[in-house]
């Protein structure tokens, strides 16, 4: 269940042509052969085009837009909370300020 699954190696043979037998009375050519190309890799390449780029910047900007309310809401939500803690403490310490008062 939790084992991972590898896609199937590329098994096409990579050759490089040999060179031509050459009869001894033509001239050999000595400029070097074309390097042969690189094995493709099983990897999907990523492509951007202008769509996927937008999209990829409209879903970071919505990503750090909700991001960013949450905190913010978070923030206000512990003012609020300071704020009336703040408020029934003066509102105890009066009481309790009246109530020695009246004795």
């Amino acid at each position: 269940m939790f084992t991972p699954k590898y896609p199937p190696p590329d098994t096409a043979p990579v050759s490089v042509p040999a060179p031509a037998p050459t009869p001894d009375h033509t001239p050999v050519n000595l400029t070097p052969a074309p390097a042969a190309p690189a094995p493709a890799s099983n990897r999907p390449t990523i492509q951007l085009t202008p769509g996927t780029t937008l999209a990829l910047v409209g879903g970071g900007t919505a990503v750090v837009l909700v991001v960013g309310a949450v905190l913010v809401s978070m923030l206000l939500a512990v003012a609020i909370t300071g704020l009336s803690v703040a408020v029934v403490a003066i509102v105890i310490r009066l009481l309790v300020k009246d109530l020695q008062k009246g004795r």
